[in-house]
């Protein structure tokens, strides 16, 4: 058993950064499953939707739900879904974020979401340090 990865992101971010993992891993060491929250849906009529990818993903060991901005309706969505299940929410989603995470497939619940949220912040870097003018 393991963690399940759930992406609930605007638009088609999460597809993007899932092919992308992909791309790197070829075969997925966790099971994810990315949802987008388009601009012509009312996001109450996703609710079910969403718990029942949380219940058909969730093994026994819980799913990991990452967002990709904290306040926006993906993550308010996400929010709800902590209490259909074992559900830890992290926001923020970034590719540094996926790919952490998907290196360590064998993780806890709670640790794995650490990784998210160290990989994310890790991720984002001043590429010319202190030598910047802004």
């Amino acid at each position: 058993m393991s963690v399940a990865i759930l992406l609930i992101t605007h638009q088609e971010i999460g597809d993007a950064l899932l092919n992308t993992a992909q791309q790197t891993f070829g075969e997925l060491p966790l099971p994810i499953t990315p949802v987008a929250v388009t601009y012509d849906i009312e996001p109450e009529a996703l609710i079910p939707k969403l718990t029942k990818f949380i219940q058909q993903l969730d093994d026994g060991d819980g799913v990991l739900v990452l967002t990709d901005m904290f306040g926006a309706t993906p993550c308010n969505l996400a929010i709800a879904l902590e209490k259909v299940s074992m559900v830890k929410v992290v926001s923020g989603l970034n590719l540094p974020m996926l790919i952490k995470v998907l290196n360590y497939p064998n993780l806890d619940l709670n640790a794995l979401a650490k990784k998210a949220i160290c990989g994310g912040k890790d991720g984002v870097i001043d590429c010319q340090g202190e030598s910047s003018n802004g």
